[in-house]
């Protein structure tokens, strides 16, 4: 299989180095998620902290239900767009790992075996 103990170290270095930038790929992409994640429990916090200051300065029951049923639409919305970035976010990085293994794939499995 392998004409030389070189040829075999080269093959093996290739398999390290692709799983190396692989996992940099996923570190990466698992730093962006906890940033977005940290940022956006940030934010829920300071709305839910200026929707109670506005529930206690509100004058009637009514004013204060309209108030927390807005939020709650509100971050209805604000969850799944987050949610929806996460995903985003995920899957690049899931991609952004594959990349380097690509090449050692296409050289194992044939295109047409692929695409079956």
């Amino acid at each position: 299989m392998y004409k030389s103990f070189e040829d075999f170290q080269s093959v093996a270095k290739q398999g390290f180095d692709a799983y190396v930038a692989s996992a940099n790929a996923f570190t990466k992409g698992f730093q962006t998620i906890a940033t977005e994640t940290a940022d956006y429990t940030k934010k829920s916090f300071e709305d839910t902290v200026a929707l109670t200051e506005k529930v206690i300065a509100s004058k009637s029951l009514e004013k204060a239900v309209e108030l927390q049923q807005a939020h709650v639409t509100k971050a209805y919305e604000g969850f799944m767009a987050q949610a929806n970035k996460i995903n985003q976010i995920y899957m690049d990085a899931a991609k952004d790992a594959y990349k380097p293994f690509e090449a050692t794939i296409e050289k194992v499995m044939p295109k047409a075996a692929v695409s079956k």
